[in-house]
């Protein structure tokens, strides 16, 4: 399937990658038309979903019975008058028919508004009429279905609704009449077809500094993720790939359909209500898991295991991403496996940007190099570019190449657009600087940058100092305005239960970080908190730490 996309599939070594590696987009494309339904109509019986979930349930679908489902399911939308264009939300956990819904509604041209379960009534009120939505698929669990209800007052778009693995009047029952709809849908033509520049996903982001914004992608963005999947998380042909993402997630797109079907590899979905480090263990060691991407967070649990119970010999590559990797937790799980955790960096506008890629050593706690695609530069903030060493912020160049997968801007917000994406440069607002081997590394959003007694202080080197620490479960750290100083350090502190606050503490925290980093860098105010504040996608809003502190 990727000789049919790219100009070629093998590299000798990064250089060759960054200087040959195109990929093809044709006319009209479209995911499940292209890619699912021709696999199926040539390995009916090759293997593209194993799902098991935390009860002991398992189920495998082949691409041929893909092709059948998303069919019915494209057939389902269509009866109840979904058609091209129309934004349908998916609220649907790790549900399989996740999968069977997302490729129908690409078969129709249709929006998918992928969402996650733990939004409140006023999120979904905010996500309808922001994008109009005309129908929610969601799960059959209580919460959900009253938040959803709740929200039809306030949402005059919202026009239908479908509940999977259960039935209530009012809604439709999506599994019954899965069943009962036609196992053949074909394919529009002319005017009913979607073009390449057609909406086919948006995003709502999780929004740490606002509301969240929609982030659209175009039918083309699953041919970018071919970089996400083959050469960042270097899933392999029959393998079996599990990223460990709900699919209200930008990330479960990243790792749960796109790129590892292009590559042909399998996709592992655990669906679990409750993260248990053991219970993962073990079903990625049953079912042979190939390759594994998750976050930090995941890894940091992985080390406090005794990993020696369990069998990694089918597990050969393992990546990292979605908040920055401290190096601490890289050695001890490649002490533990011997595989090393290759990071990357994107965003929900983007695919993969910066990576680790298998001809590269990981630098640990690096975000490696530019993607090929990706005209990257670090620049101040007067533009200028940044020297080795010098920290700049993140930028896309655009004026000679727009790269695939790529998003197409914000929905309905032209202004926001051009704030962040002007004269051809798409300023994405994270820090980061380079060193001489050309490995980025990340410091932190452009916000979040503390500026004291004329240093500049990344936060992501003072948390990952504190995270070596054993008192430190969680960490935020945050600027707090200062007469003298202009700004000082502050760390928010979620404790280990073996610890308990005090000013002895403090004073240990206060000299850890003097002795890991620089002295100026250490937090000149420790706050002991139960929990920090975050995101509904579990990102820290450092945002309302500051302005509590103002």
């Amino acid at each position: 399937m990727l000789n049919k996309y790219l100009s070629r599939v093998s590299y000798d070594s990064y250089e060759d990658f960054i200087q040959n590696f195109k990929i093809n987009v044709p006319e009209q494309f479209n995911f499940a038309y292209d890619v699912v339904d021709e696999i199926a109509s040539k390995t009916p019986d090759k293997i593209a979903l194993v799902w098991c979930d935390e009860n002991g349930n398992e189920a495998t679908f082949t691409f041929g019975q893909l092709k059948t489902y998303s069919d019915k399911a494209a057939n389902f939308f269509k009866a109840h008058g979904v058609g091209k264009g129309d934004p349908v939300m998916l609220i649907l956990k790790r549900k399989y028919e996740f999968w069977f819904a997302i490729l129908a509604l690409h078969k129709l041209g249709a929006i998918c508004i992928p969402a996650t379960h733990l939004l409140t009534t006023k999120d979904i009120v905010y996500r309808n009429n922001a994008a109009d939505i005309k129908m929610i698929v969601c799960v059959a669990e209580d919460e959900v279905i009253k938040h959803v209800e709740e929200s039809m007052e306030k949402s005059p778009t919202l026009k239908l609704k479908a509940l999977v693995g259960g039935s209530r009047e009012g809604w439709y029952d999506f599994n019954s009449e899965l069943h009962e709809a036609s196992g053949n849908f074909i394919r529009p033509e002319g005017k009913d077809a979607p073009s390449n520049h057609d909406i086919s996903l948006l995003y709502f982001t999780s929004g740490t500094t606002g509301m969240p914004k929609m982030v659209s992608h175009d039918f083309t963005y699953p041919l970018g993720h071919i970089l996400t999947a083959k050469y960042w998380q270097n899933v392999e042909d029959d393998g079996l790939h599990l990223t460990v993402a709900d699919t209200g997630w930008a990330k479960a797109v990243w790792g749960k359909i796109y790129g590892q079907w292009l590559s042909g590899c399998a996709v592992f979905v655990y669906d679990y209500n409750k993260f248990v480090p053991k219970e993962m263990l073990k079903v990625i060691t049953k079912h042979g898991v190939t390759s594994f991407c998750a976050p930090p967070t995941i890894y940091r649990f992985f080390i406090k295991e005794d990993l020696s119970q369990y069998d990694f010999s089918k597990l050969k590559y393992c990546a990292v991403a979605g908040e920055p990797l401290n190096p601490e937790v890289y050695n001890q799980f490649l002490n533990m496996t011997r595989l090393k955790l290759m990071e990357g960096y994107g965003q929900t506008e983007l695919t993969v940007t910066l990576g680790t890629f298998p001809w590269m050593e990981p630098k640990p706690g690096s975000m490696g190099k530019p993607c090929p695609g990706y005209d990257i530069d670090l620049v101040d903030e007067n533009g200028r570019s940044c020297d080795v060493g010098e920290e700049g912020q993140i930028i896309l160049r655009t004026d000679r190449r727009k790269p695939v997968g790529m998003f197409g801007g914000y929905h309905r917000d032209e202004e926001l657009t051009k704030k962040v994406w002007h004269d051809d440069i798409y300023f994405t607002g994270d820090m980061a600087w380079r060193d001489e081997d050309g490995y980025y590394w990340f410091v932190g959003r452009a916000d979040d940058v503390i500026k004291s007694s004329g240093y500049r202080i990344g936060p992501f080197e003072v948390e990952s100092a504190l995270l070596e620490h054993p008192a430190v479960l969680e960490c935020a750290i945050t600027a707090v305005p200062d007469p003298d100083r202009g700004q000082i350090v502050k760390a928010t502190i979620v404790l280990t239960k073996n610890y308990t606050a005090s000013p002895e503490l403090v004073v240990e925290l206060q000299e850890h970080v003097k002795r890991v980093t620089a002295p100026y860098k250490y937090p000149r105010i420790i706050e002991f908190v139960t929990e920090l504040p975050k995101t509904i996608s579990g990102k820290i809003r450092r945002v309302e730490i500051r302005d509590k502190d103002k």
